[in-house]
């Protein structure tokens, strides 16, 4: 059987691709990937995506993407692409269970935010340690934060945050930012913002307490060990998009796909959504757009 359309990724890009190509009769198959619902499986409140005064919790929010594109005839499956062929028609993906041909692909499998990779860290992701301060910096309003990281996106998350939090401090490995002049400018500037170099954190507490509470921190050049009191942390360290499989097959800059023309990448009849080309905005709301922008334009060129 050649499917239509295929779609990797079930987070907001492809479960609005999905909600669009199915409404379109073009019978959608979506691959929900090793992050089923995309970051906002991560997430607790999400209070910025509009038509919920409330606010709504991540999960049921994708759960709802997906029940309504499953109601116009959109099939999941709970399987990862693995090895795509996109030098030939039909296309080839193989997944972790089998291999499917597609007339067209919309590519919207995400990026993860880079982590530390401490267990405590995976135990309070929603719960007080979050990689989007867009997304849970108003939580934190007249609070104290950490935030792991001296690149563009530490600096980013920290000026964002000093809007609405009592104090921010950034932890860094190196004694000297990597970010660009004009964010290191505007970080050390800030007032409410201030630093502790050449340090990591080994540990975030408490996860038997269901929420953070202090952070360990070693000092790479005494070795000295410290405990930091704070509400939150934010971790700034960069997003890897998940797109290896494509490497060689598809234009992209630094891993993220190369789109034109709306959502077209450099093969025809591959489409990219949300994430995995998006590296400034990484919103919800964004990805959701950008998921229906690729369903139409795959719209377009079937029909054609």
């Amino acid at each position: 059987m050649v499917y239509k359309v295929i779609i990797l990724g079930s987070g907001c890009a492809g479960s609005t691709a999905a909600i669009y190509a199915a409404r379109a009769d073009l019978e959608p198959l979506v691959f929900e990937g090793h992050e089923p619902g995309g970051q906002l499986s991560l997430t607790t409140d999400v209070e910025n995506y509009p038509g919920f005064p409330e606010g709504v919790q991540g999960p049921d929010l994708v759960a709802l993407m997906k029940k309504q594109a499953a109601r116009f005839g959109a099939i999941y499956k709970m399987e990862m692409a693995q090895k795509v062929d996109l030098g030939k028609r039909p296309f080839v993906i193989e997944t972790n269970e089998q291999a499917y041909q597609a007339q067209s692909l919309i590519i919207a499998s995400g990026a993860s935010a880079k982590l530390l990779g401490l267990e405590s860290e995976r135990a309070l992701i929603g719960h007080g340690v979050s990689t989007c301060a867009t997304c849970d910096g108003y939580f934190f309003r007249d609070q104290s934060v950490v935030v792991v990281g001296g690149g563009d996106t530490a600096m980013e998350e920290s000026t964002f945050l000093a809007k609405f939090v009592s104090e921010v401090t950034v932890i860094h490995r190196r004694d000297e930012l990597r970010a660009s002049k004009i964010m290191v400018d505007r970080a050390l500037k800030n007032p409410k913002i201030k630093f502790i170099w050449d340090s990591v954190v080994t540990d975030i507490l408490d996860p038997d307490r269901g929420k953070v509470e202090a952070v360990k921190l070693k000092n790479l050049k005494s070795g000295e060990e410290s405990l930091l009191p704070t509400d939150g942390v934010f971790i700034g360290i960069g997003h890897e998009p998940n797109t290896k499989i494509f490497e060689g097959q598809l234009d992209m800059k630094e891993k993220y796909i190369s789109v034109h023309d709306g959502s077209k990448t450099s093969v025809e009849g591959v489409f990219a959504a949300g994430d995995v080309h998006d590296y400034i905005y990484r919103q919800a709301i964004t990805a959701a757009g950008a998921g229906c922008r690729a369903a139409i334009d795959t719209e377009k060129f079937l029909e054609e």
